[in-house]
């Protein structure tokens, strides 16, 4: 089938590179020229500056000008579409709506083409963002505003964690397809002709409104089991003496009923989903008079995840930063990604700057370009203070404490590089739990202080 895919970035450019690697002929459309130029020049570095996905440079080399085309102009390709999936940018607002900005301009540009096309042919125009309940209808009356003849509109939520986009692609747990029209669901049943009566993969047929709802409360589920566990499960091991985090994880989810998904304890998740798509709910409800108290609640302790280790520092271990030089290990807002979006590394920099500190020595193994433009002098003068290292041993060399903001797995392996290189009395703030060996740590004189833990210290 001919598919074109308006919008490049981490939802739409893996989408298209899979598509077109199931052989249908794909046109991954986006305006950024410079995002265009370096998808077509095929080089892995170039892609991987807008878009770090493992494996999806391989697949664009693969089926680049065979399956797969690249274009900045929307005219030249519209004749002859089957189905056109809208992965565009969905910002929310300062009041937690959703921004439909990006989808209303990209819509006001494809509608009229779409009315002027010489072939007529059934084509679907299909929401792969995630979008507010009901936008599928916004969709509707727009083409319906241009007189767009033979058209459908469908809901196709993406379910993809970053840094498994490529493999998600290819082997989703589910396809949800919202759509009004036997004719329409027929067409994404020849897209997805792969997954259509999948004996592992559910394919869901449901109407438009259930399918956005689907991708909204999936993530708020999710973005409730992390919360629920920091909020309660490492509340409980920092506060309660001989709590243990580990075996209260392993007896609580022993029980087959309990998800052992998200039962893991952290400084915050990040990203470019949960956060939004959560405040956007939480409008959703408040704008047809509903409470959403549940959601907020989850919202929150997020949020203060993300700072609180630092006040901690304060409280227990007497940590005056000012003037103090801070190891930061992991800038993305989870391993396998570049993407920094939310991520709880934000909040640290700005935790860490307002309370004076001297310098931050910053690694991440994918991140550092990104972090350059997140944190550039030009916007603030104090992100000189940011400094950035090629491995972890660099980061911590000189550095008066260390702080982990991210899972990447070298990070497990730390203890020697911290011993070699800082040596006692240190303060590792671990926002990951990452350090399996940390009661030898302790016992040789450093403080440790870790998120579903109290803070440990040698007893002398």
């Amino acid at each position: 089938m001919k598919i074109i895919v308006i919008g490049t970035g981490f939802v739409g450019l893996p989408h298209a590179a899979v598509c077109a690697e199931y052989g249908h002929e794909v046109y991954a459309y986006d305006k950024d020229q410079d995002k265009i130029a370096a998808y077509c020049s095929g080089d892995p570095k170039r892609i991987e500056h807008y878009v770090a996905e493992p494996g999806l440079s391989a697949v664009i080399k693969e089926t680049m000008n065979r399956y797969l085309f690249f274009t900045d102009t929307l005219e030249d390709i519209i004749e002859g579409t089957d189905a056109i999936f809208l992965c565009l940018p969905t910002p929310p607002n300062h009041n937690g709506s959703t921004d439909l900005s990006y989808y209303r301009s990209a819509l006001h540009t494809l509608a009229p083409l779409l009315a002027n096309r010489q072939d007529q042919r059934r084509v679907v125009v299909i929401n792969k963002s995630t979008v507010p309940i009901g936008t599928g209808r916004l969709l509707e009356s727009i083409l319906r505003e241009h007189n767009v003849p033979n058209v459908g509109i469908a809901s196709n939520p993406e379910f993809l964690p970053e840094g498994e986009a490529v493999e998600k692609s290819r082997r989703p747990d589910r396809v949800v397809v919202g759509a009004d029209s036997e004719e329409d669901f027929r067409i994404l049943r020849r897209i997805y002709s792969q997954f259509y009566n999948h004996v592992r993969i559910k394919y869901i047929e449901t109407t438009p409104e259930t399918a956005e709802a689907i991708k909204y409360v999936a993530n708020t589920l999710l973005l409730t089991y992390i919360s629920f566990w920091n909020g309660v499960g490492a509340r409980l091991a920092e506060s309660f003496p001989n709590v243990s985090m580990e075996d209260l994880k392993r007896g609580v989810t022993a029980d087959s009923r309990i998800s052992t998904w998200g039962s893991y304890v952290s400084n915050g998740a990040g990203g470019s989903c949960f956060g939004k798509d959560i405040q956007s709910l939480i409008h959703q409800f408040k704008s047809v008079g509903q409470p959403a108290d549940l959601l907020q609640s989850v919202y929150d302790i997020n949020e203060y995840q993300k700072s609180y280790l630092l006040d901690r520092a304060v409280r227990e271990c007497g940590v005056n930063f000012n003037q103090k030089s801070v190891a930061l290990l992991g800038l993305s807002f989870k391993k396998q990604t570049n993407d920094m979006r939310d991520s709880s590394a934000l909040r640290v920099v700005e935790g860490l700057l307002g309370r004076g500190v001297r310098e931050i020595r910053a690694y991440d193994p994918m991140a550092l370009s990104e972090a350059r433009r997140w944190f550039d002098p030009a916007k603030n003068h104090l992100y000189e203070k940011v400094h950035y290292f090629e491995s972890p041993k660099e980061a911590i060399a000189t550095s008066d404490m260390l702080f982990i903001s991210t899972d990447w797995e070298e990070f497990r392996g730390l203890s020697r590089t911290i011993e070699q290189c800082a040596p006692p009395p240190y303060l590792i703030i671990d926002g990951r739990r990452m350090i399996p060996d940390y009661a030898e740590l302790v016992e040789r004189g450093y403080t440790y202080l870790a998120v579903g833990s109290p803070t440990l210290r040698r007893h002398k």
